[in-house]
């Protein structure tokens, strides 16, 4: 029997962030708490050296390591590489925050950078035990994190609210690969993909088909499954919503299309019927109850309930442009949710959440220019053109529209985002229009004051030049 060497190059920027990790973990240990600073950039420049070496190693072609278990491709590669500037943001924005609640602490930056890891783990995945690695390391990661804050009840809750609905849909997310396993014999998507085809046991097929599509649509937030994220959202600390808001999406869209895309493509008439039926309620139930929200991180939680919706509308095409167009949304949601928790965190000092939509009235008085980046950031996320958001909606209703008897489709998807339209102009109205309740200075750093501003700049310079990503999502789908 020949053991052959897997080709362990291809995971270098796994491997490399693992060391990394643990190095971070092992310096946090012996860095005084009054010098924890160093343990904040020692995980920064961990996500540098990462992003350096998937730069450096970019994958042109499809290849595969460790008995088929784990792909390097090209859309795993931009995918990653969104994951970590996402991640780099979020560490960016936390760190004064974490400081004036008095838990800027190194487990912190270990978990979110082990989360990082989970997240790269399940882009790679090929082979369900892969793919369930990577989402548990991710999610473990999450649980851990939204308990953070022990003296705050509400974190503790949430947490373990996430925590018990997060191993119920493990659970079904694990049946269902049971038995696509049990009758196609194989762990490996391709295999599965090829056998499932020929199969003559459709019907068990279809309900593991069914049980996976449980569990993937309640990592993404979609509706029904949608319980824990306005809860989780609120309660936890806004540092740690910001990480579940961004990066954690890039991955659950991956996660969709290796599951839906590499393994059961066969299946693609029952799935496209389960992903829209998960779009409209999604988008339906996201938009109306954000309506009636008082709370700026509710609203933005029941917001990402509805951009979820919509970027399942690509993926339930079953065209590569489709996918594509899923791939911009994602990349594009993770950018604009980073800017709107971004602000969430520069307006809050210590002993002030700036959490309530009252706290946004007369924002233009207190500061014109972070007016303007919010302004920004809701048109954006609003879908108004020439914002970012815009292009992400179009690419995708374009898709539903080219595709057959999904015009429909189409004309729900825009009427919800008619309706969405609401809540996102209601705070640019708050800040414009009203009197500030609050004229406290705004007394954020200005590293945070920064990149916030170029957040939603990018946001905007995205917005008015959306080839090149559009381009680059294209072109990754297509090689891969």
């Amino acid at each position: 029997m020949n053991f052959e060497l897997p080709n362990i190059a291809l995971a270098t920027p796994e491997i490399t962030l693992l060391c990394l990790t643990c190095l971070v973990l092992v310096i946090d240990l012996f860095v005084p708490q009054q010098k924890r600073i160093v343990t904040y950039l020692a995980s920064q420049l961990s996500l540098i050296i990462v992003f350096a070496l998937t730069i450096s190693s970019y994958a042109e072609q499809s290849s595969f390591a460790f008995s088929n278990t784990f792909v390097r491709d090209s859309m795993g590669d931009v995918l990653k590489l969104g994951v970590y500037i996402s991640i780099f943001m979020v560490f960016l924005y936390s760190r004064d925050y974490l400081k004036q609640r008095d838990i800027f602490i190194g487990e912190f930056y270990v978990l979110g950078l082990f989360g990082v890891l989970g997240m790269m783990v399940l882009i790679s995945a090929h082979n369900f035990l892969t793919l369930y690695l990577g989402l548990e390391l991710l999610s473990l990661s999450l649980y851990a994190m939204v308990a953070i804050h022990r003296e705050s009840a509400s974190a503790s809750e949430s947490a373990m609210k996430y925590f018990v609905l997060g191993a119920i849909a493990s659970g079904m997310l694990l049946y269902g690969m049971s038995m696509i396993y049990g009758v196609t014999g194989s762990l490996d998507l391709a295999e599965i993909a090829a056998t499932a085809e020929s199969s003559s046991n459709q019907l068990l097929l279809i309900f593991g088909l069914v049980f996976i599509s449980v569990g993937v649509a309640f990592k993404l937030g979609a509706v029904p499954f949608h319980m824990w994220v306005p809860d989780v959202y609120h309660g936890a600390p806004t540092s740690v919503t910001i990480y579940i808001a961004s990066a954690p999406k890039i991955a659950a869209f991956a996660m969709l299309m290796r599951l839906l895309i590499d393994g059961l493509s066969s299946l693609q008439a029952q799935w496209q019927d389960i992903l829209i039926i998960l779009a409209i309620s999604s988008m339906a139930v996201g938009n109306i109850i954000a309506i009636a929200q008082a709370n700026m991180k509710r609203m933005l939680a029941y917001s990402a309930i509805s951009h979820i919706g919509f970027l399942m509308l690509g993926v339930l095409t079953g065209q590569q442009s489709g996918f594509a167009a899923s791939m911009f949304y994602a990349l594009a949601y993770s950018l604009m949710s980073l800017g709107g928790f971004g602000m969430i965190i520069l307006l809050s000092r210590k002993g002030f959440e700036a959490d309530r939509l009252d706290d946004y009235k007369g924002l233009n008085e207190r500061s014109p220019w972070f007016a303007l980046m919010m302004l920004i950031i809701m048109f954006s996320m609003a879908g108004v053109p020439p914002f970012l958001g815009f292009w992400a909606k179009l690419s995708v209703l374009k898709e539903v529209v080219a595709a057959d008897s999904l015009l429909w489709l189409a004309v729900v998807s825009v009427i919800f985002s008619i309706i969405g339209a609401f809540y996102y102009l209601r705070i640019i109205k708050l800040m414009y229009f009203d009197k500030p309740e609050d004229t406290t200075a705004i007394t954020a750093d200005m590293d945070l004051r920064i990149a916030i501003s170029a957040n939603s700049l990018f946001v905007l310079g995205l917005g008015l030049f959306p080839g090149m990503l559009l381009a680059l999502c294209l072109s990754a789908i297509s090689a891969s």
